[in-house]
């Protein structure tokens, strides 16, 4: 989304009070922005980006949604959706370092597609389920390996400080359109580790968003990572992990590219 000089307090001044107003308050942006001259303009490359959802109230994960990643990790295609979470402590920017800490080894990426929620709903129908989008963004649901796999359940190994990066834009979901159709791809250094497609999915974001809703209640910038396709450091036979000094780039086709570098945790 873009953003103008000029200041109007009706307006959503945060990602996070936008998606909760609505569409209404998305209209009345869009038409400020299409009067603006370019003077009033915030010009990209002076912008500090902020996570593109900044107090979401869930963040959801889904594990093993791609055929060819769970092939790669000798997994079989799940039956039902794998689900995990993170916590708010993990989210981070757009150009935001991503601290490792010397208490794990095994540091690894994985590009996802974000579902960002936009209204509440509870028991949403796979045919209903695309209207309660607000958008989409990119995702790395980063990792630690040797946490991850310590015991049955994820988590320590999912939600370290920094270890989900969004951004650097939330794209509305009529600008995305049809989510399973979206090139997602993933650089490491330059080197281009993941290259697939949203088509690939096990369970799409229709499936996900009504299946998450028959269980939980969904809210306003709740956000859904769809799972990660194949090319991730844990499927390749010679295992090189994310080291600090390492630059990882994310892109989903229309949301930008997700720019983040690791560190040596201070």
């Amino acid at each position: 989304m873009g953003a103008t000089a000029g200041k109007n307090a009706a307006l959503p001044r945060t990602t996070d009070e936008l998606i909760k107003a609505g569409e209404p308050a998305l209209k009345a942006i869009r038409a400020l922005v299409g009067k603006a001259s370019s003077s009033e303009l915030l010009q990209e490359g002076s912008v500090e980006y902020g996570p593109c959802v900044l107090t979401p109230g869930k963040i959801i994960c889904i594990g093993l949604n791609y055929r060819q990643h769970a092939a790669e990790s000798g997994l079989a295609v799940p039956q039902t959706p794998v689900i995990f979470s993170k916590f708010s402590n993990a989210l981070a920017a757009c150009g935001e370092e991503i601290p490792l800490a010397t208490n794990a080894v095994q540091y690894d990426y994985e590009a996802e597609l974000v579902i960002v929620i936009g209204k509440k709903v509870k028991y949403v129908p796979q045919e209903n389920a695309l209207e309660v989008v607000f958008g989409y963004c990119n995702g790395d649901d980063f990792s630690a390996r040797d946490l991850q796999m310590r015991t049955a359940q994820w988590l320590l190994g999912k939600t370290p400080d920094k270890f989900m990066p969004v951004g650097p834009y939330l794209v509305t979901a009529d600008e995305v359109g049809d989510p399973q159709t979206k090139p997602i791809r993933c650089w490491l250094n330059g080197e281009k580790r993941q290259d697939s497609n949203t088509g690939d999915m096990v369970f799409s974001v229709v499936e996900l968003v009504s299946y998450i809703s028959q269980y939980m209640t969904l809210e306003p910038g709740d956000i859904i990572s769809t799972g990660t396709p194949q090319g991730v450091v844990l499927g390749m036979k010679e295992k090189i992990w994310v080291k600090p000094g390492d630059v990882i780039e994310v892109e989903v086709e229309g949301l930008g590219r997700l720019v983040n570098r690791a560190v040596a945790e201070e």
